[in-house]
């Protein structure tokens, strides 16, 4: 199993839209994805309530794993996501 750490880019943190974004994302890896609050328990990334119940901040630090043949890129490419102000 693969993982990644990355800060969430979003002024709001992983709110509604944002998340949404994230969950899409997630879900069309294929892959089994999870991301967890640093030092909390891991949720699964393509389920929306699940993301937003994290309460992720702006700044954040999360961690993202996976597990599957592409993994490697799939994470780096979620990783890049959260980074990015996704309310810009």
């Amino acid at each position: 199993m693969l993982s990644r750490t990355t800060t969430i880019g979003s002024t709001v943190g992983l709110h509604a839209r944002p998340a949404a974004q994230f969950a899409k994302a997630a879900s069309a890896t294929g892959l089994a994805v999870t991301i967890a609050v640093d030092g909390g328990e891991p949720v699964d990334a393509t389920s929306l309530l699940a993301v937003m119940t994290l309460g992720a901040a702006h700044q954040q630090t999360v961690t993202l794993t996976a597990e599957g043949k592409g993994a490697e890129e799939v994470l780096d490419s979620l990783a890049t996501l959260l980074s990015t102000d996704l309310d810009a």
